[in-house]
């Protein structure tokens, strides 16, 4: 009877410990914001908590990540950020909106599911340009796109 009590408390604390450790390590988005510059529009996305691994992909359409429904936002070509592991649940902003930036035309969540953060900018042309990348003090992810050629 000990030895199954041990095991019942040791699951208890298994599935009530490891999930909120893992959330301290998680990255909580907390802002977008844009910026226009005389060659490239810049889109900032402020974060807390750990720096989450990052991904960044060109895609033609934006489709939610959980219903598999188109997403409509305005943008010839999307470039799409994926933060992991990251979460929404700090940002209060709006999540599809458009920028009035000429290059980065609009700002699209497409995923906020098991830390799993995902958020398209719409760009004004095919196969844009960027720089991306962190910055610090306070944490930040900046993506600098650059006007059509």
């Amino acid at each position: 009877m000990k030895k199954f009590l041990a095991v019942l408390v040791a699951a208890a604390m298994a599935v009530t410990i490891v999930p909120s450790a893992s959330a301290a390590d998680s990255a909580q988005l907390t802002n977008v914001h844009t910026e226009h510059y005389a060659t490239f529009d810049r889109v900032v996305f402020d974060l807390t908590g750990g720096q989450p691994n990052v991904s960044l992909e060109s895609v033609g359409s934006l489709e939610n990540c959980a219903s598999g429904k188109p997403i409509n936002a305005t943008g010839v070509e999307f470039l799409q950020v994926r933060l992991q592991p990251a979460d929404g649940r700090l940002y209060q902003g709006s999540r599809n909106f458009t920028t009035g930036l000429p290059t980065a035309q609009s700002i699209a969540f497409t995923c906020d599911f098991e830390a799993n953060l995902a958020i398209a900018i719409g760009v004004d042309h095919h196969t844009p340009t960027y720089r991306a990348g962190f910055v610090t003090g306070p944490l930040r992810y900046v993506v600098d796109i650059d006007k059509k050629p």
